[in-house]
């Protein structure tokens, strides 16, 4: 039964490549405001199911419901201007464009939504503010630390005041120290505008910043308790 107030929901999600099924029938579900960590061993299917949330791959069977509306059906454009407009996203290498400064890649994505430079990049300067990495607003992403860059690469995803923001390992390719400040800014900015985040990680450490966790395993989801 899906939880009243779901803002995206799958249900019964089933998605192979080739004979190796990686979803076989995957539940999920997350408010607004909610932090979902999903967890699971290497292959169980976890960065898939993220996949097939954001509506980056379609599932083979099943269902995912967007504010009320099935993403499953929608024509490739209409799931590109969703993941432009509604979505944001943190990978594990943030994936700046190194010819671009960073506060010309956190205004990016609103430049590419049709806003003037200024206005953008007004924009993005409070977001790198916002994540404390204001100070290499005018250097490219080779001339800044791990760290810093994926706090540019989490401006850049809130940038656009996304409702979901999908977090694939965010803070793998980062030390302890600057992991836990990364996870701390971005939970404390998406709550701060009551967007749902769903964060795969394999990290007990990380995922203590959700609110649920929902474990992958074998291509089904499993949840756990709401943390106290």
């Amino acid at each position: 039964m899906t939880p009243a107030g779901s803002l995206l929901v799958a249900h019964e999600l089933r998605k192979a490549y080739g004979p190796t099924p990686a979803l076989d029938g995957a539940t999920f579900s997350v408010h607004p405001g909610e932090v979902v960590a999903v967890m699971g061993p290497s292959g169980s299917g976890k960065s898939t199911l993220l996949h097939c949330l954001a509506g980056i791959v379609g599932p083979d069977s099943g269902t995912v419901t967007y504010r009320g509306h099935e993403l499953t059906g929608l024509p490739d454009a209409e799931r590109s201007a969703l993941r432009r407009t509604e979505f944001g996203f943190v990978f594990q290498f943030g994936r700046l464009v190194p010819e671009l400064t960073c506060v010309e890649n956190v205004a990016l994505p609103l430049r590419l939504a049709g806003a003037k430079r200024r206005a953008a990049e007004r924009t993005a300067l409070e977001w790198l503010e916002r994540l404390e990495v204001d100070t290499v607003a005018a250097r490219r992403p080779g001339e800044v630390s791990g760290g810093q860059g994926q706090r540019v690469a989490v401006a850049r995803a809130l940038a656009t005041a996304p409702r979901v923001l999908f977090a694939d390992e965010p803070t793998g390719a980062l030390d302890s120290l600057n992991g836990e400040r990364v996870m701390e800014l971005l939970t404390e900015a998406a709550r701060s505008t009551n967007a749902a985040v769903v964060l795969v990680t394999h990290e007990a450490r990380v995922a203590a910043y959700s609110d649920r966790e929902v474990i992958v395993r074998d291509g089904k989801c499993g949840e756990r308790e709401y943390a106290v």
